[in-house]
């Protein structure tokens, strides 16, 4: 199989995940973010992630990519699901999109490696986020209003080895939050949240994004 990626989206992370938790091989191509013609060729439009299958069928919502590896080979997902997780994955979302839009194009990440795939990721964001610089500039304000989050997710970890106790669909919710919210210099994470995340980093086998 192959998943064509951001290396900055923590929808293509929670496939790699799953992916590496279960030791399946998974091919990575990072796609350069002005390239859209790559995703067009394959399902018609611009979209990531895009899972090919080994023949050559195309798969498109990360959830259903994560269904579709959980069934090669023993599940591993076998843990309950909690609402409470799933609510604190929202409220995470309503804030770090302010802290990880404005960094992602600073970083050293193969979708931003020439300057015309950087300038397309700011244009394509602009209507969203139409000021990078004040948005970076209002870091500790955002940071603010994360704490008290992170504070909430850090109550509700059971065990540094998955969020509820035993692998399941809320860590594939939480870590790749975490791992977005990671490149924020100044970040500093409650101890439990800390080890739950390079804990589980570990056992993926993925080093963090670099921080700025």
């Amino acid at each position: 199989m192959k998943l064509l990626m951001f290396e900055h989206c923590s929808l293509c992370f929670r496939v790699q995940m799953v992916a590496a938790l279960k030791g399946i091989p998974l091919v990575q191509q990072v796609v350069e973010d002005d390239d859209s013609a790559v995703m067009t060729a394959l399902v018609g439009r611009r979209v990531i992630p895009i899972l090919v299958l080994d023949d050559g069928t195309p798969m498109l919502e990360s959830w259903a990519m994560v269904d579709h590896i959980e069934t090669l080979g023993d599940a591993i997902l076998t843990g309950p699901e909690r609402p409470r997780i799933a609510a604190l994955a929202d409220r995470i979302l309503q804030i770090s999109p302010k802290l990880t839009m404005p960094r992602y194009p600073l970083l050293p990440l193969a979708e931003f490696r020439t300057v015309a795939a950087r300038d397309h990721f700011l244009l394509r964001k602009r209507a969203l986020y139409p000021d990078m610089t004040e948005l970076r500039a209002r870091t500790r304000e955002f940071l603010g209003e994360l704490a008290p989050v992170l504070g909430d997710l850090e109550a509700e970890i059971v065990s540094p080895e998955a969020i509820n106790g035993a692998l399941s669909r809320d860590d594939l919710r939480i870590l790749p939050l975490l791992r977005s919210i990671g490149v924020v210099e100044g970040l500093e994470m409650p101890r439990g949240v800390a080890n739950y995340f390079t804990t589980m980093m570990a056992r993926v086998g993925a080093p963090p994004l670099s921080r700025i």
